[in-house]
């Protein structure tokens, strides 16, 4: 029996340490907030509950195995799980719109054909079937197993883009697959949504984005009673269960190495846990910046998703009067001017129009009672850090965020009619509260390859022997689902070392 020393209680590292107690190990969890979740946080006032973090729950195979593998209970015995129905409608900017069926191939194609004119359907599935190969070329190597000493494979993108022009080039962002292959901007507004919600900028990720919708329309969408935060708390409850035990308030300050291993972690004051294993689900480059493992040049990070520079603007919005009941889950609104959207999130600045996604999850745990409604209101923005050397997100920039909040509000308004009339209050949160609650600016995304291997998140085995990170900063990266899968891998290294070669 080994004794492991897990940094942070982020899903990832709750996963990881769920499996490691059940394989007979002695988990000790150290996270220096007062609660556990990490970025699945919960927000409460009035009667109100908001998710801080996701709101909807994709591949949800992946905690099911969890379930599965530590205990007799499964996991749809510890949450309440519903398929969202429709997936979510779509307002463009010319105010047409779309509502998706979940996890229906021919709803989805003959949904987009009546909005958007004979066709339109027939290229989307198009391009699903080419999203489907680079899901398949990606799948296994990308989720399931882990990440090769040799990444170079990784930098050619598995998208099977189509060749166009006198050159006949393939495009090689995103947001290029759209214009060449899709042939309406509203269908490539649609596509780029999908990036934008996994914090990629359609205008710089690689092709191999395509797997993201090919992902949610075909597995689906859930949706957890209580929210999301419901699924962290059942997670805690069954690392409880195996005995794991956590230590809240524990800042770690640095990773103990001897013999060029880690042998455990030192905590505010000095204090020295030993450990034979240490993981480490804080977000990667926080670890480094803040000193916790200790480096002489910037050289010695690891690969980390650096060229991610997004985050989130989060808006909870309070409001009276019932929720309809022919209202929709979630509702995306598209910005009215995509081109400086896009340019935005290069530039560093704040955009006009956002793109809004609304969701209003019929749920009477997250109201005081059936006459009020609580909605929550996200767009993706530049994120913080280096980078970001006007401090889109510090103090004096408050004033910036609450006009930009009010952009987001307008914008819902067309997925819930009379909001403003309607609101109680609202609490906006940018990625500066991402910052300190997590300790980094941005909400990292899935690994992808493609762009020359800068969005494949760290290995799951760190540079100092002994020690794993685990979360969404690590392979396979940011996500629910994602963060659940790396969990799994670390436990699969520590516990059956070398020879591990992936889930099965």
């Amino acid at each position: 029996m080994a004794r492991i020393a897990v940094i942070g209680a982020g899903m990832g590292a709750m996963a990881a340490a769920a499996r490691l107690a059940v394989a007979g190990h002695r988990v000790t969890v150290y996270e220096r907030a007062g609660t556990y979740g990490g970025a699945v946080g919960r927000f409460e006032r009035d009667g109100f509950a908001f998710d801080t973090g996701p709101g909807l729950l994709h591949l949800p195979a992946v905690y099911r195995d969890l379930f599965v593998k530590t205990g007799k209970e499964p996991l749809e015995r510890c949450v309440g799980m519903t398929q969202v129905d429709p997936a979510s409608r779509h307002v463009f900017a010319d105010g047409t719109t779309v509502s998706l069926p979940n996890a229906s191939r021919a709803g989805v194609v003959s949904a987009l054909d009546a909005a958007l004119g004979a066709g339109a359907g027939e290229r989307w599935g198009g391009f699903l079937n080419r999203a489907r190969d680079a899901w398949d070329r990606s799948r296994r190597p990308l989720l399931e197993e882990p990440l090769p000493a040799d990444v170079s494979p990784f930098d050619r993108d598995p998208y099977p883009a189509l060749r166009s022009g006198l050159l006949r080039r393939a495009a090689t962002t995103l947001a290029g697959v759209g214009r060449r292959e899709l042939g309406d901007p509203r269908l490539a507004a649609l596509l780029e949504s999908y990036a934008l919600s996994y914090g990629f900028d359609p205008a710089t990720a690689p092709p191999s984005a395509a797997v993201l919708p090919y992902m949610e329309q075909t597995f689906g969408s859930w949706y957890v009673s209580g929210g999301i935060r419901a699924l962290a708390d059942a997670v805690y409850q069954r690392c409880l269960a195996r005995k794991v035990e956590f230590v809240f308030g524990a800042e770690v300050t640095g990773v103990v190495a001897k013999d060029g291993r880690a042998v455990g972690v030192e905590l505010t004051g000095g204090r020295v846990a030993e450990a034979d294993h240490v993981v480490a689900g804080a977000p990667v480059p926080s670890l480094y910046r803040d000193q916790v493992l200790e480096w002489r040049s910037q050289d010695e990070w690891p690969r980390y998703q650096s060229a991610v520079r997004t985050g989130r603007v989060t808006v909870f919005l309070a409001l009276r009067g019932a929720r309809p009941g022919d209202a929709v889950h979630r509702t995306v609104v598209h910005s009215a001017d995509r081109e400086d959207e896009l340019d935005a999130l290069a530039a560093g600045r704040l955009c006009d129009r956002p793109t809004v996604t609304v969701l209003r999850p019929d749920d009477d745990l997250l109201r005081p009672d059936a006459g009020h409604e609580a909605v929550t209101v996200t767009a993706t923005v530049p994120g913080g850090g280096a980078w970001a050397s006007d401090n889109l997100w510090g103090e004096d920039r408050e004033a910036e965020a609450a006009a930009f909040a009010d952009r987001m509000t307008a914008a819902a308004e067309a997925a819930v009619p009379g909001l403003r009339e309607r609101l109680l209050w609202r609490v906006v949160r940018t990625p500066a509260d991402t910052l300190r609650e997590t300790g980094a600016y941005g909400v990292p995304g899935p690994a992808l390859a493609g762009a020359g291997g800068t969005l494949l998140p760290a290995a799951n085995p760190a540079p100092l022997a002994g020690l794993y990170f685990a979360g969404g900063w690590a392979h396979p990266g940011g996500g629910l689902a994602h963060a659940g899968m790396s969990g799994a891998l670390v436990a699969g290294l520590i516990v059956e070392g070398a020879d591990f070669r992936g889930s099965r």
